[in-house]
């Protein structure tokens, strides 16, 4: 199983410099991608532009957004080039994790209805295909033929239904293990009744936080995230990875479970974190 690491790029304050040295030294660790968590009303960098920066002073390590809130950016043409310009920049490393999400206020924000969201994604789905294939006559031509990896995120029996149709896989929003598990079978049954060949790839996303202030930081980041999900984001914070014997415990449940990947989102930008991990993981 891949392990891969999240960008502190939803950390208050973090500074230019602490995620270029986060981009670099967790591709020197070993990390099999740098993810990106997508919001528009709040205080996070743009998913699109972090992985811009992190592909300038990577060589290896993929480019993930885990996931992009694809309907907030209605314009699918210009969302098929910027995806494809940075899957150039990057040499074919460009993953792209898609759904919809649901805060009313960022779709207030971005003047998008959020009772059509489902409706728009799948328009922009099949356009983002149509415009890395050649059909629209828009460039530049993605560096991976067809374009870059999508996986979806999403629950639904519509987020299903999109990894089938226009995605290599799912990918798990946290809820842990068992979570991951439910829907993942969903998504292996749904494959396998559309006659794909081979089987999706399946992914998930979770938090952690290590060190001496490991649970300080991990409730203050979380409380901030997700405070608007009232006590659910003690919950949330609950479920952060707070030693190194939960990391392992965690990814070694993940894999029994048939994870492909895991992506591990930090509590805090201090760059010590990625070293922290990459010796957790054993």
């Amino acid at each position: 199983m891949d392990i891969g690491i999240g960008l502190p790029t939803t950390i208050d304050g973090v500074d230019a410099a602490t995620v270029l040295e986060w981009a670099r030294r967790a591709e020197g660790a070993g990390f099999s991608s740098l993810g990106t968590i997508d919001r528009l009303v709040y205080g996070n960098w743009e998913s699109l532009v972090a992985l811009s920066a992190a592909a300038a002073v990577t060589e290896r390590i993929k480019l993930m957004t885990s996931i992009l809130l694809t309907p907030l950016r209605p314009n699918a043409a210009m969302l098929a080039k910027q995806t494809a310009t940075i899957d150039r920049l990057s040499g074919g490393r460009l993953v792209l994790g898609l759904a919809v999400g649901g805060r009313a206020d960022d779709y207030e924000a971005s003047g998008v209805d959020i009772t059509r969201r489902g409706r728009v994604f799948d328009a922009q789905l099949a356009e983002l295909r149509a415009v890395w294939s050649g059909e629209r006559g828009i460039g530049p031509s993605p560096a991976r033929a067809g374009g870059p990896e999508v996986i979806i995120g999403g629950t639904s029996d519509a987020a299903v239904r999109r990894v089938v149709d226009h995605a290599s896989g799912w990918i798990a929003g946290g809820g842990g293990v068992d979570a991951f598990a439910a829907t993942a079978t969903r998504v292996r049954d749904a494959w396998a009744e559309a006659g794909r060949d081979g089987r999706p790839r399946l992914l998930a996303l979770g938090y952690y936080s290590l060190g001496p202030a490991a649970r300080t930081n991990a409730d203050a980041y979380i409380q901030h995230y997700y405070g608007f999900l009232g006590p659910v984001a003690e919950q949330i914070a609950q479920g952060v990875l707070v030693s190194d014997a939960q990391v392992r415990d965690e990814l070694a449940a993940f894999e029994s479970a048939g994870c492909d990947e895991v992506v591990l989102f930090p509590s805090s930008p201090d760059v010590s974190q990625v070293d922290l991990l990459a010796a957790a993981r054993g």
